[in-house]
């Protein structure tokens, strides 16, 4: 038996009592559970079944009244799940976390409902990218800040990061991962092992203020992932890492490019300076600053000049720059003081929009997408668009519910990280690159648009048929560019006409975007688009 069936078997082996804080329902269904008056009489038995148990009661799903295992099938769970999300509403409590198991004739699962209204999210939520050469610390720095603990110098902390298998046996991360810590009037507030949803979710619920960290791939055979870490999430801060062991790299170089052409306002943290001498660690902080001064950016000391300057100067044209050790923490509390203080920048007014960077599905729950919201908000139970599809249509969907590091929420806001649980589409339906939309939105598909870019490096001149691949919000798509004048050549900046080569995703004017092809790269900004006919 496994842990989790345990879960089951113990809650089918206690059963139902008068005063007790478990309930067995075979299903709850809209039609009959929500009409009628029923749904005040089983808010107040829910509400009931919360107090039995301190706080906190179990459901069992898609069981009869004696705990006979029925199942059900996974529409039916997933409609039972959102009415019972209604009912604990109405009793001032919320779904905290739901399991299921397959039987013979379909789910059943058991929902742990727990004393609460789900988490308001209307604090403050930063979200920072990082960036920065393979095995020059971004995971294990940021593992350190999350966590508050140092570094065993092995990359242990890096660990809480990296989620794939051979991630961790290689030491290298291979795709985008998550982490936030927050803060309170004490201080951080530091996850106490962010591969365990429990704790990552704690945090946001207690924090008076989250940091979101996006962790980016440091390798040069994954600069794409990278691209679209920094490019297609709403970010609010830049952390750039160097290692004073290895200093700036071709890599550093390609980074910094990206985080300029989002104009992000960036950070710089020297990392492993506990491994090197004083002069070593000056001397790599100097090529830091030569690199930034070289591409138009005024560097600003931390240590020199304090956190106050770091918090008012950074943005357009000031970077800050900080020493820091994941090992012995040297400069992990400058960068607590700095993502405690810094304002955020990303919040957008306006409709609701998410381009989608992940899809995947949950039993009992089904499709989910998951990206940042880049404008406007989302609430459980609104209608929304879906598209566009690979022949330019949108689709109507509805929200499910809204996860935000494994806490439901009842609403997301501009700049959060968040996984919307759809109904109407399945899973593999959805794409990367498409974007979600309020339902009474009229989105215009777009196959082709005009743009002025810069041509950062290229060893021959750009003509006519180029075909880079395009990064734009979550879009990473091959595109063929017709510049104005025929050809653009490296350091040129020009107009050119750019065409989507498989199919249509929703492009706006004034969006800006990083296009690559091998070591070749450019920025552009769209100055006109052409919808489809």
């Amino acid at each position: 038996m496994t842990r989790d069936r345990a879960l089951l078997e113990r809650a089918l082996e206690r059963g139902e009592q008068d005063g007790g804080s478990i309930e067995f329902k075979e299903r709850l269904t809209r039609d009959v559970h929500l009409a009628d008056g029923r749904r005040e009489s089983l808010a107040a038995q829910l509400r009931h079944r919360v107090l039995s148990g301190d706080g906190e009661a179990t459901y069992v799903v898609g069981v009869t009244d004696d705990g006979g295992l029925a199942g059900i099938d996974p529409d039916t769970f997933s409609e039972s799940m959102d009415v019972l999300s209604l009912l604990a509403e109405e009793a001032d409590a919320h779904i905290d976390d739901v399991q299921t198991w397959g039987v013979k004739d379909g789910l059943v699962g058991v929902a742990t409902v727990c004393d609460g209204a789900v988490l308001d999210t209307d604090d403050e939520h930063v979200v920072v990218g990082t960036a920065g050469h393979v095995d020059h610390g971004k995971s294990t720095l940021v593992g350190s800040l999350v966590t508050g603990r140092a570094d065993d110098g092995d990359g242990a902390t890096r660990a809480f990061l990296d989620v794939q298998p051979h991630e961790v046996e290689r030491g290298l991360s291979a795709d985008l991962s998550y982490a936030v810590y927050g803060f309170d009037d004490d201080g951080p507030v530091h996850v106490r092992n962010p591969n365990r949803k429990q704790d990552r979710a704690q945090v946001v619920e207690e924090a008076d203020r989250l940091v979101s960290f996006v962790d980016t791939v440091g390798h040069e055979p994954w600069l794409r992932t990278t691209i679209r870490g920094l490019v297609g999430q709403k970010l609010d801060y830049g952390l750039l890492v160097v290692a004073a062991d290895d200093g700036p790299t071709r890599t550093t170089r390609e980074h910094l490019g990206v985080l300029l052409a989002t104009e992000l306002p960036t950070i710089v943290a020297i990392t492993k300076v506990d491994a090197v001498s004083d002069d070593r660690a000056n001397e790599v902080e100097r090529e830091v600053e030569a690199l930034l001064r070289e591409v138009g950016k005024s560097p600003l000391s931390v240590d020199r000049h304090g956190v106050d300057a770091a918090v008012e100067e950074i943005g357009d044209t000031v970077v800050p720059i900080v020493r820091t050790s994941a090992v012995t923490m040297d400069g992990l509390e400058t960068l607590d003081v700095l993502f405690d203080r810094l304002p955020k920048t990303s919040g957008e007014d306006g409709e609701f929009r998410m381009y989608i960077d992940r899809s995947y599905s949950v039993t009992g729950v089904g499709a989910v997408a998951s990206g940042t919201v880049m404008s406007g908000d989302v609430e459980a139970g609104d209608d929304l668009l879906l598209g566009p599809t690979s022949d330019g249509r949108f689709r109507e969907v509805e929200v499910r519910s809204i996860e935000m590091h494994y806490h439901r929420v009842d609403r997301a806001q501009a700049g959060r990280i968040v996984g919307i649980a759809l109904k109407g589409v399945k899973e593999e339906d959805i794409e990367r690159g498409m974007v979600l939309l309020p339902a009474d939105a009229d989105p215009q598909p777009v196959r082709e648009f005009e743009a002025e870019v810069m041509v950062l490096n290229h060893p021959t001149r750009i003509g006519d048929g180029y075909e880079p691949v395009v990064h734009l919000e979550t879009i990473g798509e091959a595109a063929a560019f017709y510049p104005e004048d025929g050809r653009l050549l490296p350091g040129d900046t020009g107009e050119t006409t750019v065409r989507f080569k498989f199919r249509p995703y929703l492009v706006e004017k004034g969006q800006k975007f990083v296009f690559r092809e091998g070591r070749s790269k450019g920025v552009g900004t769209v100055t006109e688009v052409h919808p489809m006919e």
